[in-house]
């Protein structure tokens, strides 16, 4: 991996969210309620106080980055719980909710992080369903203005990065659809908004993205590695993140998502236990063959813990959200291996 790297995780921080109740106690951005304790009464004050932590929770999480020097981090979009039901100014809160917010923007901005997003699959533009667009846009404008509050100008280097998420079996029509829906967004929403490569071969690959949706609209492709081995589209990885460079601007740096395969990562522990035990046959060990069984049911397309192999980069200045279960420490055991001590020996634990 070349030095112009930079490494990020997303969304939760378990060092942070874990800590201890004599050390403060956990800290986390994703404070939510059940829908029937507010809703009944629309009692957006018990909303807003979730927020307002959250908020305040968001500053303690770019602290932590800073001082362990990573510059790139994916906000939750837990932030406001159930956003889409509600304007955020409506928010009892709202002046103290987006005073901290703001702070967390001047931070952010202040040391040099980056900061992006990733609303989850319930985003779904190009549905033929009217009521799902509706709610889809609801929830895109709702993540465009979090970052209004934080005072970022429309920019992709605060992304909003979404899938196409579903095909319908056409690909053609839902990518016009799409697009159709995506000239009604707002300008700001826009200027924020890129689209991802799928891993399932019926979905868009990064050459698909490119065709449909780039030269069209001009929409840059967030590159993952790992869905990329599972819809190639007859492109190699460097091929593929080269295709997905050159739809950002000049002046936005390229952001990547990186995992590994889990199942893999689950095999490759399991064999290095039977090596130690200097065991051959697996079935013979009732334990370890019950292990091997419940490894080979993992999907392919999990996600790993930690990140075994280096990051191929190709020498491109990028930015990489690592995508691993194990979040912030997933990033720490990689840069120590690979960034800090390259000629250590790779150790899984």
């Amino acid at each position: 991996m070349n030095d112009n790297v930079r490494l990020g995780y997303a969304c939760v921080n378990m060092t942070l969210s874990s800590r201890p109740k004599k050390l403060g106690g956990p800290v986390t951005t994703s404070r939510t309620l059940r829908k029937a304790t507010w809703q009944p009464t629309w009692d957006l004050r018990l909303v807003g106080e979730r927020a307002l932590l959250n908020a305040n929770d968001l500053l303690h999480y770019l602290q932590w980055n800073n001082e362990n020097k990573i510059k790139v981090f994916r906000v939750g979009s837990e932030l406001f719980p159930w956003h889409d039901h509600y304007e955020l100014k409506d928010l009892p809160q709202y002046e103290e909710i987006a005073a901290k917010l703001f702070e967390c923007g001047e931070y952010a901005r202040e040391h040099g992080q980056r900061l992006t997003t990733h609303p989850g699959p319930f985003h779904v533009l190009g549905s033929p369903t009217e009521d799902v667009v509706a709610r889809s846009i609801i929830g895109l404008e709702r993540h465009s203005e979090m970052w209004d509050i934080m005072g970022y100008e429309p920019s992709f280097e605060n992304k909003i990065n979404i899938h196409v998420a579903g095909a319908y079996g056409d690909r053609e029509g839902t990518a016009k659809r799409w697009l159709k829906v995506y000239d009604s967004l707002s300008d700001r929403l826009r200027a924020r908004l890129v689209l991802e490569n799928d891993d399932k071969a019926s979905m868009y690959s990064v050459r698909q993205l490119y065709d449909m949706f780039h030269k069209p609209a001009g929409i840059p492709i967030t590159f993952d590695y790992h869905h990329h081995t599972f819809h190639p589209d007859e492109l190699t990885e460097h091929e593929a993140l080269q295709m997905a460079a050159d739809t950002w601007p000049s002046d936005v740096r390229q952001c990547t998502h990186y995992s590994e395969c889990r199942r893999i990562e689950k095999q490759l522990l399991l064999e290095k236990t039977l090596r130690q035990h200097n065991i051959t046959d697996v079935d013979a060990w009732p334990t370890f063959a019950k292990m091997k069984k419940e490894i080979d049911k993992l999907r392919l397309q999990a996600h790993s813990d930690y990140i075994v192999e280096e990051i191929r980069t190709y020498d491109m200045p990028i930015d990489i959200v690592i995508e691993a279960k194990a979040k912030e420490l997933a990033l720490l055991k990689y840069r120590d291996i690979y960034v800090y001590n390259r000629n250590k020996e790779k150790v899984l634990t």
